[in-house]
């Protein structure tokens, strides 16, 4: 079972998910857009029966005493420097990651900048940045999934077009998500300044604050996509082995972006393969 806790860095407070023994191995999970910590708590059940420590933050801006006004403090290097005091709040030194869709993003800029702490990274969904913006270049059919992104720039009007009838657009991409789950999500989303600083992942990121990209990660890898994702496209997915120097396990299933709701049994086989193998205690 997991159970609730807090984590003070100093200034923020982010409000988390742990499971397990303090005392086994560490392991971060980051939850992407538009989802939370609650998307990870049946995974972390499960490895916290295999002897892991599991903590799930709800991300920067997330959490409500974790969300600074203002699109600069959404940055890249804030966000991957989060993953990083959380360890030291908790005093561990080196653990495993985990992360999907923003998460991803986040997990493989932290997995470049302390790589020295990481025993192993899993990336759901969303590649090396490098093989993205590789993608966004190149390829028409990423270009197009990933036109949304534009969207989410403009200032105010996404936030009035997604609560707009109870978050019917949302609700749309939550529908393999559990009830609790929706209504989880929703406690955080119908927080406006969460809202705001949620899609202000993209404002500080993308655009004219484009987010620099990171060299080729050596931690030991395992990324897992969905050949039906609705965001990222092959050309991405397959690019992404040329940004990974350590040990790489590419591993691509039939499904789409939601993988842990649609993809539970197959996408757990496989984290917990990848913790086991670089697992040091």
């Amino acid at each position: 079972m997991t159970t609730f806790r807090q984590i003070n860095t100093g200034t923020l407070e982010f409000d988390c998910l742990e499971a397990g023994d303090p005392a086994g191995e560490a392991v971060i999970f980051l939850h992407g857009f538009p989802e939370t910590h609650f998307m990870w708590r049946r995974l972390m059940a499960e490895l916290a029966s295999e002897g892991f420590y599991c903590i799930a933050p709800n991300m920067r801006g997330y959490s409500p005493n974790a969300c600074p006004k203002g699109v600069a403090h959404y940055g890249i290097r804030h966000l991957r420097q989060d993953v990083a005091d959380w360890a030291d709040a908790l005093g561990i030194d080196r653990f495993h990651l985990v992360g999907h869709d923003w998460g991803a993003a986040v997990g493989w800029q932290a997995t470049f900048h302390f790589d020295q702490r990481i025993l192993s990274w899993t990336a759901l969904s969303v590649p090396h940045g490098r093989a993205f913006a590789k993608a966004l270049k190149t390829d028409k059919v990423q270009r197009k999934k990933s036109s949304y992104i534009r969207w989410f720039l403009l200032p105010r009007i996404p936030e009035w077009m997604i609560r707009k009838d109870d978050f019917a657009k949302f609700r749309r991409l939550w529908k393999r998500s559990a009830p609790e789950e929706v209504e989880n999500y929703l406690s955080v989303f119908r927080r406006k300044a969460s809202l705001t600083a949620a899609l202000n992942y993209y404002r500080a990121n993308f655009g004219r604050r484009k987010m620099k990209p990171t060299g080729p990660v050596s931690v030991p890898t395992l990324f897992i996509w969905g050949n039906r994702d609705l965001a990222i496209g092959a050309f991405a997915a397959r690019a992404n082995a040329n940004y990974v120097d350590g040990p790489y396990t590419f591993l691509e299933i039939d499904g789409g972006h939601w993988l842990i709701q649609e993809n539970y049994p197959e996408v757990a086989r496989a984290v917990r393969h990848h913790l086991l193998k670089y697992k040091t205690k």
